[in-house]
């Protein structure tokens, strides 16, 4: 599981890339992509520190971090698709699925290291 999670947040990061190259060569495009890009190549880069972690709550804040940057994603997300900025409509919905799947993962992770804390 480990393994395909590193997998698919990396696979993850690179297609947020290549949909980015779809963004506008101007400002608003400039700086959809820095903010996009930052945030999804964080969840891979941070989710490979989370495998490294040194004890449950090592695990849970690392976890955290990941958490917020998969979500930060699915909020540039949904701001270009909010836009109408790029026509791909179904990559886009397949990015939005996959953030959301990613999130909701990490959120159980989390939610099954602190049962097993506080038992």
């Amino acid at each position: 599981m480990k393994y395909q999670l590193q997998n698919r947040t990396k696979k993850f990061a690179i297609d947020i890339i290549n949909i980015s190259k779809l963004l506008p060569n101007k400002s608003i495009g400039w700086i959809l992509t820095n903010q996009i890009i930052r945030s999804a190549t964080s969840v891979g880069a941070n989710y490979r520190a989370v495998c490294r972690a040194k004890s449950d709550k090592d695990f849970i804040s690392k976890m955290q971090t990941v958490i917020e940057e998969a979500d930060e994603t699915l909020f540039w997300l949904e701001i270009i698709v909010e836009l109408k900025i790029i026509d791909d409509n179904n990559e886009l919905s397949r990015l939005l699925k996959e953030a959301d799947e990613l999130v909701a993962i990490f959120v159980s992770s989390v939610k099954t290291v602190k049962k097993r804390i506080n038992k």
